[in-house]
């Protein structure tokens, strides 16, 4: 943000320096005197409607279904555990059984003991491991995205002449004309020759709300 408003500022202050010399002020070189070119673009429209992007997603939300599979077995095998471990203890204390059984039972119920905590153990790795590769990825990703972006948004202005690009999302640009706005023209360049149906929403397996959405920096 800093660097926009330096940005900005710097503009505002060519242009009264150019109508300063209009005026009759000393004159300025021509290279400061002359119009500055200036668009916009939506990156959030840009983000959210780029093909990669969609794509991205689409995997994060593939490895987070595996890694809840896998949560998922660990979490059936403790609560397996769980019931053989009560029905151990129950069985070590009934009297009905010989001191023999029950001295067996006793001993089997602490091996399981240790097997639920070593289950319990893994359990939490897991899902810490979870939450960090998922974070991971997304960031990855959203870098990866955000690059492409960044050279597509330079390449539309380099073709068509522009000095300065500002987001229209950033509270900096107060008011921008429509015909300044080479989103459209930075989308087309950036989906071109897309694998996937940009048109679509992209289709993702199992619950979203706990997956980390690919963003914007």
């Amino acid at each position: 943000m800093k660097i926009l408003n330096s940005t900005l500022s710097t503009v505002l202050l060519l242009a009264a320096f150019a109508a300063g010399t209009a005026q009759g002020q000393s004159a300025a070189p021509a290279a400061l005197s002359a119009p500055t070119h200036i668009a916009t673009v939506d990156m959030q429209k840009l983000f959210n409607n780029y093909w990669k992007k969609q794509r991205a997603q689409v995997a994060l939300e593939n490895h987070k279904t595996e890694l809840r599979k896998e949560i998922n077995d660990l979490a059936d095998s403790l609560k397996k555990a769980q019931t053989e471990y009560k029905t151990l203890v129950e069985s070590a204390n009934d009297q009905t059984l010989s001191a023999t059984e029950r001295d067996k039972n006793r001993d089997a119920s602490q091996l399981k003991a240790r097997e639920m905590a070593d289950y319990k153990d893994s359990l939490e790795k897991l899902q810490r491991q979870a939450e960090t590769q998922l974070a991971d990825q997304a960031q990855r990703m959203s870098a990866d995205v955000v690059t492409d972006l960044q050279k597509a948004i330079a390449d539309q202005a380099k073709a068509k002449g522009y000095d300065l690009v500002l987001s229209t999302k950033t509270e900096t640009v107060i008011f921008a004309a429509p015909q300044l706005d080479i989103t459209a023209d930075v989308l087309k360049q950036l989906n071109a020759g897309a694998p996937i149906d940009v048109a679509q929403p992209a289709t993702t397996p199992g619950p979203t709300n706990t997956v980390p959405v690919i963003t914007t920096p």
